[in-house]
């Protein structure tokens, strides 16, 4: 268990009891599972674990902050963001990618801005809407979402041998393949959420987590996985044969600086691997809500999920929609809860956002980072929830909701004595004697 964390964040240690799943940490969606909002056979395994652990509209916003807003960069990260790694990352022009223009040194005595940094696992289009509702979302909240896309969602399914998993047969996969319509919308929606600003990065492929997982990989194996999913990606039309969609605006290899492994899981063999040099953070564990640092002995910012107040106990668990559902005391199953009892759900789940929000913006300003999925589990609670929230956040000022890689570059442009100040912050509290005495 992550040190300073309650019963509610379980890591390495956690496991759940349905398989294929691996911990509360992180979510491996299974293609069992259901995407009307149910678990549908596991829901007696959920009421068992929810035991043991106890306790959208869109509608513009009002009052919104100043927020990152999009710079319009082709270069299909998150617009007007900064380049990764060494040398530098280009556009399929040659041109360098532009620093986002926010990234300015925080003036002596002055509040830093209160990010919030809202992420996606997986990424595939596959007809729930909620890439589209997510993009939508983030322009009305003029910001920048990340996008960590699962390479194997762009290769359709009679084409899955031309992934070659580490240590697994040619096409294995624990997430299934796309239907070949999801597949096209899913490069549909990467290449709009490109255009738009937002950064896409990886969740690798296949998903491999537990005893044979992720966990037993090598740093060559990682690279060879980094290496497919770029190709993935890059490859798109070959392996389709899509002849009627433009090409993606931006260039996989050199713009890609950042990804979240599976289930959390072989960050150890993860950040030797030598693709990882031109990359810029890793979000493949947890942590407090303190300022980011650098991995140890590494160049790579630590931008984990965070843990924060969830439930009447404020338990402390990472700020993600399944960490929130396993610590819930009902199965997933709209079927099994009553209206009051899932609007009482998602009352908990906003909240819980807003908790963490307000433990930051009224105390060290450290960023907000939240991971979630595509999912409408239990009637889609999770997902009104983060909207309610999300649109709460806004309406508070100096509040910017960016990509990761914009909040490195934001971190990247801080004089190295004002960042160990604001690392030195404890979860939750201010400058004693106010900001000016930072």
């Amino acid at each position: 268990m992550h040190q300073g964390e309650g019963r509610g964040v379980l890591r390495g240690e956690g496991r759940l009891g349905i398989p294929g799943e691996r911990r509360l940490g992180h979510l491996r969606p299974a293609r069992t599972w259901a995407r009307n909002g149910g678990l549908g056979r596991w829901a007696g395994v959920f009421l068992a674990l929810a035991g043991v652990l106890g306790g959208c509209t869109m509608n513009p916003p009002t009052g919104v902050g100043t927020s990152a807003g999009n710079t319009g960069s082709a270069g299909g990260g998150s617009g007007g963001v900064g380049s990764g790694g060494a040398g530098g990352a280009w556009h399929p022009t040659g041109e360098p990618i532009p620093r986002w223009s926010g990234a300015v040194p925080l003036a002596p005595g002055a509040k830093p801005p209160q990010f919030v940094v809202v992420s996606w696992d997986g990424s595939g289009a596959d007809g729930s809407g909620l890439f589209q509702h997510y993009r939508q979302l983030a322009g009305q909240l003029r910001g920048s979402m990340t996008f960590f896309l699962s390479g194997i969602y762009l290769l359709p399914k009679d084409k899955r041998t031309r992934y070659l998993p580490p240590g697994r047969g040619p096409g294995a996969s624990d997430i299934g393949f796309l239907s070949d319509a999801s597949v096209r919308a899913t490069i549909e929606q990467v290449g709009l959420a490109a255009r738009e600003g937002h950064e896409i990065g990886t969740h690798f492929n296949g998903h491999f987590c537990g005893p044979k997982g992720v966990n037993t990989w090598s740093p060559t194996d990682w690279d060879q996985e980094i290496e497919q999913a770029v190709t993935l990606v890059t490859n798109w039309r070959a392996n389709t044969g899509i002849s009627d969609l433009p090409d993606l605006p931006f260039d996989y290899r050199a713009t890609l600086v950042g990804g979240r492994s599976p289930c959390l899981e072989g960050r150890a063999a993860l950040l030797q691997a030598q693709a990882l040099r031109t990359w810029r953070y890793d979000s493949s564990g947890g942590r407090r809500q303190t300022w980011p640092t650098k991995v140890p002995g590494s160049h790579l910012w630590d931008l984990s999920l965070q843990s924060i107040p969830f439930g009447p106990k404020a338990r402390e668990v990472l700020a993600m929609d399944y960490n929130f559902m396993a610590n819930q005391p009902l199965p997933p199953a709209p079927a099994t809860a009553s209206p009051t009892e899932l609007a009482s759900m998602q009352a908990q789940v906003r909240d819980a956002y807003l908790a963490g929000f307000r433990r930051s913006y009224d105390g060290n300003r450290a960023p907000l980072i939240i991971g979630n999925h595509f999912e409408r589990w239990r009637g889609g609670i999770y997902v009104q929830g983060l909207d309610e929230a999300l649109r709460a956040m806004a309406s508070n000022p100096d509040v910017r909701f960016v990509s990761f890689r914009q909040l490195c570059d934001w971190l990247d442009a801080q004089p190295p004595d004002t960042l160990t100040r604001l690392q030195r912050l404890p979860v939750g509290a201010a400058p004693v004697g106010g900001w000016a005495r930072l």
